[in-house]
């Protein structure tokens, strides 16, 4: 399992000066590259500021930056270490939401969009499709331990927007997840390209990272999530946590609406 972020790399993150150093242009939302400095030293980052949201119908409450920020806390108090270091303060465009700059990683080493014959045998197809040229093709995914974290940790915050690209894997080994402002609606919407674990049994990382959450959420956690999410949504996440803890399987694909984000990678 990863490790919990430094204390010298959160103090960076939370109190070193912000200084904007380029924009990612195919964010939906304004989406800043920056660096954080203090005392000599720095860190990069992520700043999304929430006055660069766009409104969404259908998350019409909060803002993304505290659905990011609630889903970091998430994964902390499970153990599970999925999600890079996230905070929310001030910045050079306002409040908004941190998150520490992940190098060198590779969404392709874990999920791609390979010809039919080409998927390794040791992945998962999750879907196929006809290319433009009428050749087979799939969207699948590593059959990973680490891979399996991130897809529970999906299921329990109700990802709507688990796509390939914001899945990242690191030379160290990590699996992180990014992008998670489409999180913890109060309405099932879990849309993912990791539905190849779909009915499998949850393995014990995170069956036991559930159980912590279940202790976690009625202390500290939960009054945290209470100040980012609605009281529906809070509800509506205690129960998707007792019936994940009831089945131990990873949930399956709905019936009646679209299960696969867009674009899926």
């Amino acid at each position: 399992m990863p490790e919990a972020p430094s204390e010298d790399v959160r103090r960076l993150l939370t109190e070193g000066d912000l200084d904007i150093t380029g924009r990612l242009s195919d964010a939906s939302n304004v989406t800043l590259l920056a660096t954080a400095s203090l005392d000599g030293q720095s860190v990069q980052c992520i700043y999304k500021p929430v006055r660069g949201e766009r409104p969404l119908w259908d998350f019409p409450d909060g803002t993304l930056a505290e659905r990011e920020y609630a889903s970091y806390l998430l994964s902390e108090a499970a153990g599970w270490h999925c999600v890079p270091l996230t905070l929310l303060r001030p910045g050079p465009l306002g409040a908004g939401m941190v998150q520490v700059w992940i190098e060198d990683a590779d969404p392709d080493l874990v999920v791609d969009l390979l010809p039919v014959k080409r998927v390794p045998a040791d992945w998962i197809s999750v879907f196929r499709a006809v290319d433009y040229s009428g050749d087979d093709v799939a969207v699948a995914h590593a059959d990973e331990p680490r891979l399996a974290v991130l897809a529970g940790f999906d299921a329990v915050a109700n990802n709507a927007d688990r796509k390939g690209s914001h899945i990242l894997p690191t030379a160290d080994g990590r699996i992180y997840g990014v992008d998670h402002g489409l999180c913890l609606h109060q309405e099932d919407k879990l849309r993912t390209i990791l539905w190849g674990f779909a009915g499998r049994k949850l393995p014990a990382a995170v069956a036991d990272g559930l159980e912590r959450l279940s202790t976690e959420l009625d202390g500290t956690l939960g009054e945290q999530l209470d100040e980012l999410i609605t009281t529906a949504e809070r509800r509506a996440l205690d129960r998707r946590l007792h019936q994940l803890l009831q089945t131990r399987r990873f949930p399956k694909p709905p019936g009646h609406r679209n299960p696969i984000p867009w674009p899926p990678l």
